[in-house]
């Protein structure tokens, strides 16, 4: 195989000066480039003295899968599908959900999986890899899981503080605490005991966010607890989180059983779970409805936080990724479902038993007016039925409705920790229960703060500056910053940050970061080149289905995404849930406008570095740029006697490697741009490495330097002057 020669190519605004291929002759010093052969093209990493050490790598198939579960499955099964199932037909919504996990989940699942272990790089380091201009995806993605970690380790901060209260007896939330005069307390009284304990107890909840209040400092406490738990289980990387999986991937599914055996023999299981499920089919003709399937599957399974391209790099390039994912994807439906099973079959006995009293409550109203016998309990029904509505209201008698009542089903904080809490209360040995449920909640929590911290470390650790400081140390300063940050959470208007961070920070940013993801692979490095390396590293080529949904059908649903998401926010005058004291109730605010600001600082700075990276690079206004992966050009002032030493190792193994036919991830030849034909030169994507490797047509010789290709040869990254 010939040398492959390297010209002046064009620059792609990430190299730190103009590179002369050759001493000029006249005692000044070129540049001669030593590539090394990266580290991921080959199963057993090479040790070069001097670079960094040898990737972590998981332990054993169930450490990477339980971490996988761990992260995909988190608090949104829990709080989040259910409710969604309930509002969108039901059994019903199952369809749009298994279509979107089919066409949309499941595909950007294996591209950020199968990418990651490729490149054996984090997020950063694998974009910078596909071209230099689309580094900025990296940097996306890390500043907005900054966010979503800001307000994630707040929701866990919220059930350590219900953690230590459920081992009180009785539970603080089962009665209403009584003010001077012995009577309950007026904001309890009209709201409800769950209710006030969650505002006013838990959150000391404000007026409004321009009346924050102070820190609440069992609020601070809770959250120190909380960053403090996290640092230690991350600080070492997967080698201290993938020991921590082994209980925050398992724990839930036990007590969801334990739930799902108590739940069914109770008194209204059955009519919760059939208010649940009972298909409303019409409602599959509301495009809301397959845009919130869509929406939920994207979440549900933490794309394009870099979590999952973190994840795949520290697999072997054997790994059979396509697998994982297809066990994964079965996994998280299955356990949103099964989880779902279990919600409502509590809802529907919280519901029977809110009726019962309900029905109590009129009859001894009835009783009194003399409308019922005091021991006529089979006449309730007649005289509610000859009562007209002036006097249903005079008497001021309540509707009892199962229907009303599961209807009244809330999501999010509201399900977990208002309407479960009350279900709770109902059953027998109700600490018991609760320390399970807030346990259960506890290690969903960890399962996925740990899958997105690392996501964000990964990224940080691609850059060569970072990579000289001690994990720990860089680990301590991100959970120290997150922690400062999140005091803002602390105050009276703590919730209403939380619900601001989720609405704004989390979700066009995101979306933008996937659907660049998607780009990115299957357009700019290639759908048959990816296509390869699965084949390469799984024995398994994807077929028509796979090629179908990367490059139609997934950009095209990521793009309905994102432009609905951003017609509702432009269209819906966004609002808040405050809470009113007076009236013991929640009452719509608009956004301030300050906080409006924040908002749209917080999408801007999630979305700009990808085309000011882009421009910057492109435009080549980038003067010093960073080394930010392994397999990066370092350049060093040499004499052109380094080309010999070069030239010879290249003689010396040529023959061997056009007899190599393995593939990159068998630790064979990788093939560079003097393997392709003109022709199919122009068609792929240009990249930094391509143009540098582009044959040359030039008869000038004496600026031509020849750079081995053979991949069999450990090259040292390093140049020495000659």
């Amino acid at each position: 195989m010939a040398a492959t020669k390297i010209i002046d190519a064009p620059r792609n605004g990430h190299e730190m000066a103009p590179l002369n291929t050759r001493a000029r002759g006249d005692g000044t010093h070129g540049v001669t480039i030593v590539l090394t052969a990266p580290q991921r093209n080959s199963v057993q990493s090479v040790d070069i003295p001097g670079n960094e050490p040898e990737r972590a790598a998981w332990s054993g198939k169930m450490q990477f899968f339980l971490s996988i579960i761990g992260y995909s499955v988190g608090l949104g099964n829990i709080w989040r599908f259910p409710y969604l199932c309930q509002q969108n037909g039901g059994g019903a919504f199952l369809i749009p959900f298994m279509v979107m996990l089919i066409l949309e989940g499941i595909p950007l699942f294996l591209i950020e999986l199968g990418i990651g272990q490729r490149m054996r790089l984090g997020a950063l380091g694998v974009w910078n890899t596909i071209h230099p201009w689309l580094g900025g995806i990296g940097i996306s993605s890390c500043i907005v899981t900054l966010f979503v970690a800001l307000y994630y380790n707040v929701i866990i901060t919220w059930v350590f503080f219900y953690l230590f209260n459920s081992f009180r007896y009785p539970l603080p939330w089962s009665s209403c605490p009584l003010n001077g005069t012995g009577f309950e307390l007026e904001e309890c009284a009209k709201s409800s005991e769950t209710t006030y304990f969650w505002y006013r107890t838990t959150l000391d909840a404000a007026p409004s966010m321009d009346e924050p209040g102070g820190l609440k400092w069992w609020i601070v406490l809770c959250l120190m607890l909380s960053w403090t738990i996290v640092f230690f289980i991350v600080m070492k990387g997967i080698q201290s989180s993938g020991k921590v999986v082994y209980f925050t991937s398992l724990f839930p599914y036990i007590v969801l059983t334990i739930f799902f055996i108590r739940g069914i023999t109770l008194r209204g299981a059955g009519a919760g779970l059939m208010h649940m499920y009972t298909p409303k089919v019409e409602k599959l003709l509301e495009p809301t409805v397959w845009l919130d399937a869509a929406t939920q599957v994207f979440y549900s399974f933490g794309l394009a936080f870099g979590s999952l391209i973190a994840f795949g790099s520290y697999n072997t390039p054997k790994n059979n990724c396509v697998r994982d994912v297809l066990l994964v994807s079965v996994c998280n439906a299955v356990t949103a479902i099964y989880a779902s099973v279990v919600i409502f079959a509590i809802l529907g006995f919280k519901a029977t038993v809110n009726v019962d009293r309900c029905i109590a409550s009129n009859t001894e109203i009835l009783v009194k007016n003399k409308l019922l016998g005091l021991n006529d309990t089979q006449g309730y029904e007649q005289a509610m039925n000859q009562l007209n509505g002036s006097e249903f209201v005079r008497l001021q008698l309540s509707e009892c409705s199962l229907a009303h009542e599961l209807d009244n089903a809330a999501e999010g904080t509201g399900l977990a920790f208002i309407v479960f809490t009350q279900a709770i209360v109902e059953l027998p040995g109700a600490p018991f229960w609760a320390v399970l449920f807030f346990t259960m909640l506890l290690s969903l929590g960890l399962g996925s703060q740990i899958g997105i911290l690392e996501g964000m470390l990964c990224t940080l650790f691609d850059i060569d500056i970072i990579k000289r400081v001690k994990k720990q140390h860089v680990t301590g300063v991100v959970c120290l910053f997150c922690f400062i940050v999140g005091f803002i959470f602390c105050t009276g208007a703590g919730e209403y940050w939380l619900k601001m961070f989720d609405s704004f920070a989390g979700t066009i940013g995101l979306v933008v970061v996937a659907l660049m993801e998607m780009i990115a692979v299957i357009f700019i490095y290639g759908h048959e080149r990816f296509t390869e390396d699965i084949y390469q590293m799984t024995g398994y080529r994807p077929g028509r289905y796979w090629q179908w949904t990367w490059r139609y059908i997934g950009p095209v649903i990521m793009v309905c995404i994102l432009v609905s998401s951003v017609v509702f926010m432009v269209i819906r005058n966004p609002t808040y849930g405050a809470w009113n004291a007076d009236l013991g109730m929640i009452e719509q605010k608009s956004y301030p406008n300050w906080v409006m600001a924040i908002a749209l600082s917080m999408i801007l700075a999630g979305v700009l570095p990808m085309p000011i990276v882009f421009l910057m690079r492109s435009f080549q206004c980038l003067k010093v740029d960073l080394d930010i992966h392994q397999g990066s050009i370092r350049r060093n002032e040499t004499t052109a006697s380094t080309k010999e030493m070069i030239d010879n190792d290249d003689d010396q193994d040529d023959e061997d490697d056009e007899n190599d036919f393995s593939g990159p991830a068998l630790g064979g030849h990788v093939k560079t741009q003097s393997d392709f034909s003109d022709d199919e030169e122009e068609d792929k994507p240009m990249t930094m490495r391509m143009m540098m490797m582009r044959p040359t047509t030039t008869t000038k010789t004496s600026n031509v330097l020849n750079v081995p290709t053979s991949r069999k040869n450990n090259y040292k990254k390093d140049a020495y002057d000659v």
